[in-house]
């Protein structure tokens, strides 16, 4: 069992970190002008340009982490692009509405701990099943 989990985890680890990454990178690009509405609501700067760099991010990022190619790389990308995004985004503090305000603590934790998923793979690369183990 535990040489099943060693050979196959790392790739099923990778997949799952990457499915939100890639479902959040196609929400955007057949949602765009939604997306970058709600992005200037946010008061994110160039709304439409944060917006194309999240989606080549999102989506070339997550296929280096599941492909196992250049994923300390990838990693890297997405750990930058998730502190601008959890603090202009999810800045809990700032709300008001206590529903509102618990949710957007839930998504501020929830990009916490997908950075920490990032510094792992940052720190021990992506494992057997992959295409190049940098």
């Amino acid at each position: 069992m535990n040489n099943v989990i060693n050979q196959w985890g790392p790739l099923a680890g990778r997949i799952l970190i990457s499915l939100i990454f890639i479902m959040s990178g196609l929400g955007k690009v057949f949602q765009f002008d939604g997306q970058v509405a709600y992005a200037a609501s946010q008061g994110v700067p160039l709304a439409s340009l944060a917006i194309i760099i999240s989606i080549i991010a999102e989506l070339a990022a997550a296929a280096m982490i599941v492909f196992g190619y250049k994923a300390r790389l990838g990693a890297f990308i997405l750990l930058l692009w998730m502190i601008p995004v959890s603090l202009m985004m999810h800045a809990f503090w700032n709300i008001e509405d206590p529903m509102a305000q618990q949710m957007n603590m839930i998504m501020f934790m929830k990009n916490l701990s997908m950075m920490g998923a990032m510094l792992l793979i940052m720190s021990f690369g992506p494992g057997p099943k992959s295409i190049n183990n940098d």
